[in-house]
């Protein structure tokens, strides 16, 4: 994964009010912390740094900052949850050669057996890496699978120099029978709802009456 580089400007007010102008100017309150430095107060340019983020555990080079460049990864991102621009991030440096932990999109790919549906559990999955050289993804091939295999997580083929860091047995996909769950969900959408008896006739005199 190549470095995004993105320059900073050191934050001095803070509160609510001044992380509102912060965000009026186009750019976002953000906080740079990691390998025992304290924590730094910054604010990045927020159309830039919304592109950057469109990809998983995107690599940040930060720069303007005193002392030089400072690699960083996305840590926690919050983001306004009616119009969806970012509200403030937290930054981790990183160093290269050192090992993190992050969560990979699980793609899913090919076709299984005629008959079969993939039911996908989980869509992410936690894996250690080198924070430089962070896959975009972990992908999954199907083709070929049979009707009630499943697939956990000891099971992927992740990318060189990635390993396992979450729980082997987790299930990723279930290939499942079509017909079967064709013929569940019509039953259910035919069934009365709880509570509910049949229709009464209103011509009969209980009806009537």
């Amino acid at each position: 994964m190549s470095e995004v580089r993105i320059a900073a400007e050191p934050r001095t007010e803070f509160g609510k009010g001044a992380a509102r102008r912060t965000r009026r100017a186009g750019k976002v309150p953000a906080v740079l912390y990691g390998h025992g430095t304290d924590p730094t107060h910054i604010s990045l340019p927020g159309h830039e740094l919304m592109m950057a983020l469109k990809t998983p555990n995107a690599l940040l080079a930060i720069e303007g900052l005193d002392g030089g460049k400072r690699l960083a990864l996305p840590k926690d991102v919050q983001r306004d949850p009616i119009k969806g621009f970012l509200e403030h991030v937290d930054l981790l440096i990183v160093k290269r050669g050192e090992k993190v932990v992050v969560d990979l999109p699980v793609n899913v790919v090919g076709d299984v057996v005629a008959g079969g549906v993939v039911s996908q559990s989980v869509v992410e999955i936690q894996v250690e890496t080198e924070a430089t050289h962070i896959p975009e993804s972990v992908e999954l091939d199907v083709t070929g699978l049979e009707i009630d295999t499943q697939v956990l997580a000891r099971d992927l083929k992740l990318p060189s120099g990635t390993t396992l860091a979450a729980d082997e047995e987790i299930l990723i996909v279930q290939i499942t029978d079509a017909t079967v769950s064709a013929g569940a969900t019509e039953e259910t959408e035919a069934a009365p709802a709880e509570g509910e008896g049949p229709a009464t006739d209103v011509n009969t005199p209980e009806a009537s009456e």
